[in-house]
C-alpha cells in the first residue's frame, strides 16, 4: 500500500502536533513554514524547540519553506496557521494544490476586517463547489498534550459526510478520537467564541477570584456563543458539544490556553501589549473578540461578556469595572434569550 502525502500549511505547536500525529500513522508529512530558520532548526534538531519543546518530531517529517512543496501532489493538506493568515496561506497555496485532494482548516478564528469564517474565506478563495473538500477540525486539543499522545477527541465538520469521513479516518488512531459533524458554522463558531470567554476567565484568575467566577463566565459565555451560533444558521446541538462546550472548558482552565495566560496577565495590571508579550505566541482571542463584538451589533444578539471583553482590552475600561457592570446588570431568565435565538433559526444564515 502506497502511504498518503500530506501536506502541513504552519510549523507553530498544532501544525507541528499534527504532523507528528500523522507521521505516527505512517504517512509522509510535509510541513511548511514561512522561517527558514525555524526550518532548519527541526530539520537538523528534529524538535521544534519554539513552540513545541519535548516532542520529537519523526524523520516522516520534512520541513521546507517553500509552501508548493508542502502541497504539490498532497493527498490532504492541513492548515494550521493562525486564523488571521488563513486566507493568505491559501492562496498562495492553492495554484499547486490537487484539485480533488481534501483541505483540513486547524485553525480557530473569524477574520477581523471581512466578518467570514474561515470556512467562507476558503470558498471565496477556491470557489463554493470546493466547499465540499473543506473539513473544520475542532475540539478541545491543545498541541502540548496531543504532541505526548494524552488522550483526545476532536470533531470533523465538512458539508460533504465523505470529506468529514475521510479527515476521520487520516487522524483517528488510539489517542486522538474523531467524531463527524455536518455543522461547519456551528463548530467553527464554537472554537472562535471560546477564546472571547478563556480571556474573560483568565482576567478572573488574574483578579484573584475563585472558582463560582469561572463556572459563571463560562455558563454565560456559553449561552452568548449559542446565541450568535443560532442567529448565524448553526445548529444549537453542536454548542453542547466537543467543538462547544468541551473546547471551551479546557480553554477556560488549562495552562495551555494562551487565551487563558493572556487574561490572567491582563487581571494582574498588565496591559494587552504586555499580555501578549508575555505570552509570546498568537491569542486567538483578542482578534475574534472584535469580529463577535461586531458581528453581536450587526445582528442584534446580546453578549454582554463579549461587550466587556472588548471595553477591557480596547476602550481602557478596568477589568473590575466590567466585572461590575456584568454584575448589576438589569434581572434576566436564564434560559429565554436562547429561546428566542432559537425561534430565529430559520431567519438568518451567517
Amino acid at each position: 500500500m502506497v502511504s498518503k502525502i500530506i501536506g502541513v500549511a504552519g510549523a507553530g505547536s498544532w501544525a507541528t502536533a499534527l504532523s507528528v500525529l500523522l507521521a505516527h500513522k505512517g504517512y509522509t508529512v510535509r510541513m511548511w513554514s514561512r522561517h527558514a530558520a525555524l526550518a532548519k532548526e527541526i530539520t537538523i534538531t528534529r524538535e521544534n524547540i519554539r513552540y513545541l519543546p519535548g516532542v520529537i518530531v519523526p524523520p516522516a517529517v520534512e520541513v521546507t519553506v517553500h509552501i508548493e512543496e508542502a502541497v504539490r501532489e498532497a493527498d490532504a493538506v492541513v492548515f494550521a496557521v493562525p486564523s488571521h493568515a488563513f486566507r493568505e496561506a491559501l492562496q498562495s497555496a492553492l495554484p499547486h494544490l490537487s484539485g480533488t485532494g481534501l483541505i483540513i482548516n486547524a485553525a480557530k478564528g473569524i477574520e477581523e476586517d471581512s466578518l467570514r469564517r474561515l470556512s467562507q474565506a476558503f470558498a471565496e478563495v477556491a470557489g463554493p463547489r470546493a466547499l465540499e473538500r473543506y473539513v473544520a477540525l475542532s475540539g478541545p486539543s491543545h498541541a502540548e498534550e496531543v504532541g505526548r499522545q494524552v488522550p483526545t477527541a476532536v470533531v470533523a465538520a465538512s458539508s460533504s459526510i465523505k470529506s468529514a469521513e475521510y479527515a476521520q479516518d487520516l487522524f483517528m488512531c488510539d489517542n486522538f478520537r474523531v467524531y463527524t459533524n455536518p455543522d461547519v458554522a456551528g463548530v467553527e463558531l464554537g472554537g472562535a467564541l471560546k477564546n472571547v470567554i478563556a480571556l474573560g476567565t483568565g482576567i478572573a484568575d488574574g483578579l484573584g477570584f475563585g472558582d463560582n467566577t469561572k463556572a459563571a463566565l463560562m455558563t454565560r459565555g456559553l449561552a452568548e456563543i449559542t446565541r450568535l451560533g443560532i442567529t448565524l444558521g448553526a445548529n444549537p446541538l453542536t454548542f453542547g458539544g466537543l467543538a462547544g462546550v468541551g473546547d471551551l472548558i479546557v480553554t477556560c482552565t488549562s495552562m495551555h490556553s494562551r487565551n487563558r495566560r493572556a487574561g490572567m496577565a491582563i487581571g494582574r495590571g498588565k496591559s494587552l501589549e504586555e499580555a501578549l508579550a508575555e505570552v509570546g505566541m498568537v491569542v486567538e482571542g483578542v482578534r475574534t473578540t472584535r469580529a463577535a463584538r461586531r458581528l453581536s451589533e450587526l445582528y442584534g444578539v446580546n453578549m454582554p461578556i463579549t461587550e466587556q471583553m472588548h471595553e477591557v482590552l480596547f476602550e481602557g475600561f478596568p477589568p473590575e469595572t466590567a466585572v461590575n457592570k456584568l454584575m448589576t446588570r438589569g434581572k434576566k431568565h436564564e434560559t429565554e434569550e436562547v429561546a428566542l435565538a432559537a425561534a430565529a433559526l430559520g431567519r438568518s444564515q451567517f
